[in-house]
């Protein structure tokens, strides 16, 4: 088993997933209880930007952090495949 990967950005990732949570719960109900269309698609947006916004603050984390400045090339290989989810 790895050790635990904690970087300072986490708690900030895990609250705008835990509001994308929210959110996404909300869309749900909202569903299930026939609201209007726009509505829910406001709402499913921002379950999609709370999301974006985690991911992309893991990753440039990641980047910031966890590669080293010397270029290694499994470093390189490390931020050609984790950029592909930007």
């Amino acid at each position: 088993m790895s050790t635990p990967h904690i970087h300072a950005s986490h708690p900030a990732v895990i609250a705008r997933l835990k509001r994308a949570d929210g959110h996404l719960r909300a869309v749900i109900e909202m569903i299930e209880t026939a609201r209007p269309c726009l509505e829910v698609a406001q709402q499913l947006l921002a379950v999609e930007k709370a999301i974006a916004n985690a991911k992309r603050t893991l990753i440039h984390d990641h980047m910031d952090h966890c590669l080293d400045d010397d270029g290694a090339e499994a470093d390189r290989a490390e931020l050609k495949a984790i950029a592909r989810y930007l």
